[in-house]
């Protein structure tokens, strides 16, 4: 027989889950004489065991960035069941015994019995049943989510993974529930997995691209849970509802939003030339200038998702929440008193640490970096980044606050 599924689904607060809806079936052998019979409400199923990675996850391409709207689902994988054997191998029904035909019913049927939110089906659940098994350090664990899901909590641990699943995004002008495959960031304290979507990392309009996400694994990050699946034994949170928080505490905080206050910021991702940063809830992008006083080749040997650094609030708008942070500031700079160091005229060991614009950049020891020029007998191609040279010091520029020479050999 046809399946039929029903679902009527429910509208929730942002980034809530929907649960999936209940399936309908008719009995075999129903007499088609017999007056129709108001169907009673189906039991609700309950949500499957785990979350599982998307059919197309093993392709190449990535998947599409999740767009504008409310998560209600996280598709899960339905549980194996046996195959139905085929129809000629079913035993012959037995005859259908006559009966007279029945009178038509004349009782109203039951009014519709509302399904219970995510919320209300929360509250209902049995947590003594539940959580009696677990070891204290996994009661701890749950205790913990509970508490983030009823009042809105913030949580913190590290990505240890960023898988992609199937997620059903509802569009907030035609209310229509779409299919999106899009990475998820996977959050495991101790022992539950917690699934953070893309669309749950960043606030809208301000969405980073796939390989961003895809290169914080290691970054420590705040989060709230928005949906509790106790029985399956995962849970989905929110990322950018966390730093909603974070934003609004440090906003009304002058002391640590004034110029030249200290701060913290934990790195969340890291390329080339840019580094992203979070601090406060604030999202910052951090070039080699704002990081170092010296000249870094590449950022990814120097910095790693998850760690912490000090920086030091250069401005704070708080109409627009624009926040300025510097990294480097929080030491000397090494250009002050580097003329009684290095004089004019001295000759120096130096690391090659970039070439732009046919300069190159060398990195002393104590810090200083000289911006030099080649001699006469040598070309750009007898050096790469990375080589000891021996330069010699040409001048100083104050209002520039730069150093320059030339690269006499390679050492």
């Amino acid at each position: 027989m046809p399946r039929k599924k029903i679902t009527e689904p429910e509208e929730l607060e942002q980034g809530a889950i929907m649960e999936q809806g209940a399936i309908m079936e008719q009995p075999a052998g129903e007499n088609m004489d017999a007056p129709v019979v108001p169907e009673e409400p189906a039991e609700e199923i309950p949500a499957d065991a785990s979350v599982e990675p998307a059919a197309d996850a093993a392709q190449e391409e990535p998947p599409p960035t999740a767009g504008e709207g409310e998560i209600v689902d996280v598709a899960l994988p339905p549980a194996e069941t046996p195959e139905t054997p085929p129809e000629e191998m079913l035993p012959d029904a037995p005859p259908a015994e006559e009966s007279l035909p029945s009178e038509p019913e004349t009782e109203h049927p039951p009014a519709p019995v509302p399904e219970k939110s995510d919320r209300q089906a929360f509250f209902d659940l049995n947590f003594n049943e539940l959580d009696r098994g677990l070891t204290a350090e996994e009661r701890q664990e749950w205790n913990s989510i509970y508490a983030s899901y009823r009042g809105r909590s913030a949580l913190s641990g590290k990505i240890i993974g960023v898988d992609p699943l199937t997620i059903s995004v509802r569009n907030r002008q035609t209310g229509e529930l779409d299919r999106q495959t899009m990475y998820c960031a996977v959050v495991v304290p101790y022992r539950v997995r917690i699934v953070i979507p893309a669309s749950e990392m960043w606030e809208s309009g301000q969405e980073r691209p796939d390989f961003v996400l895809q290169n914080m694994v290691g970054a420590m990050i705040d989060f709230i849970v928005i949906k509790v699946d106790r029985e399956a034994g995962f849970a989905v949170a929110s990322r950018r509802m966390a730093a909603r928080s974070q934003r609004y505490y440090f906003s009304h905080r002058p002391a640590l939003h004034r110029e030249g206050a200290r701060a913290k910021c934990r790195v969340l991702s890291v390329g080339p030339r840019r580094c992203l940063v979070e601090c406060f809830g604030h999202d910052i992008n951090l070039t080699q200038r704002d990081l170092r006083y010296t000249a870094i080749p590449d950022l990814r040997n120097a910095y790693h998702p998850g760690e912490e650094l000090d920086c030091i609030v250069k401005s704070y708008d708080a109409g627009s929440a624009a926040l300025r942070i510097s990294v480097k500031e929080t030491e000397s700079n090494p250009f002050e008193g580097a003329e009684l160091r290095h004089p004019v005229g001295s000759r120096r060991q130096a690391a090659i640490a970039g070439k732009y614009g046919g300069g190159v950049f060398c990195n002393l020891p104590d810090g200083t970096v000289c911006m030099c020029s080649y001699s006469y007998q040598h070309e750009d191609a007898d050096f790469m980044v990375g080589d000891t040279v021996i330069l010699v010091v040409q001048r100083y520029d104050a209002e520039k606050r730069q150093m320059y020479g030339k690269i006499l050999s390679k050492w």
